[in-house]
């Protein structure tokens, strides 16, 4: 899953993206590298981000998909929102997916537009919300938390009629470092919730905090990490650096990163 944030303030390409040409160029990269899914986003949820208005986020992603659509038709986009309306909206102009952060907690109406549009959907785990979750985030169990947060989302949703549901442990979403690293050794426990595993690491804090670098030189530790998730079950990785995740991909595929 390639990452387009159309957005001016994302914590790695924030502004890379905000006008359609843009945009497009990163897809037709993305999908040469090797991209599946293009993952479209018009509201950043970094820690500490601003507020963006329904109209922005609309304004910002609606026609980046019609355009992307444009150009290449056969393009599985998805539209990473937690707003019902932006979804169904999304949908409507060509999006596949939905990619909510919040799981429907912050937005009461988005299973039923789910429900609705019959699309898969992707449901991640955040303990409270962008702007504060990574204020002193803590846990009990974190595995067992995550896992009993997301079997119960999948029990309401399969009540919904919705039947196609991936899960993502959301990795930097009101976790710690300490905590982001339990959740990648034990990632395979998610299998018990029996839906494919989308693990969201790429260049995140998780990896540069840890090898004191920044964003835009913690690659190496993003592509170690992602090779661990793959180890332990990951189904999707969503990343910026699409051609670096396709070879761990491929590598993965003929178990040379398989544990004996």
């Amino acid at each position: 899953m390639g990452i387009i944030n159309v957005t001016p303030d994302s914590f790695y390409d924030g502004g890379n993206n905000n006008s359609i040409q843009a945009a497009i160029n990163q897809v037709e990269k993305h999908l040469e590298e090797g991209a599946i899914v293009i993952d479209i986003g018009g509201y950043s949820s970094r820690p500490g981000a601003d507020e963006v208005t329904e109209k922005e986020e609309l304004n910002r992603t609606i026609p980046v998909i019609e355009a992307v659509l444009m150009a290449f038709p056969d393009t599985i986009i998805s539209i990473d929102t937690f707003r019902s309306n932006v979804a169904k909206k999304a949908i409507e102009a060509g999006a596949a997916i939905i990619n909510d952060i919040s799981a429907g907690d912050l937005d009461e109406n988005m299973f039923s537009v789910v429900a609705e549009k019959q699309v898969p959907y992707i449901i991640m785990h955040m303990k409270g919300i962008p702007k504060t979750m990574q204020n002193n985030p803590n846990y009990t169990n974190i595995i067992q938390e995550i896992i009993y947060y997301l079997s119960k989302k999948i029990y309401t949703l399969r009540k919904k009629g919705v039947n196609d549901i991936i899960i993502d442990p959301g990795f930097g979403f009101g976790k710690t470092l300490e905590h982001n690293y339990e959740i990648l050794g034990k990632l395979n426990n998610l299998q018990l919730l029996n839906a494919p595993v989308l693990a969201g690491i790429s260049r995140k804090s998780m990896t540069y905090k840890l090898l004191n670098t920044s964003p835009k030189e913690s690659l190496n530790g993003t592509i170690a990490a992602n090779i661990i998730a793959l180890q332990n079950g990951a189904n999707i990785l969503r990343v910026h650096d699409v051609k670096e995740a396709a070879e761990c991909i491929k590598l993965d595929n003929r178990n040379l990163l398989r544990k004996n």
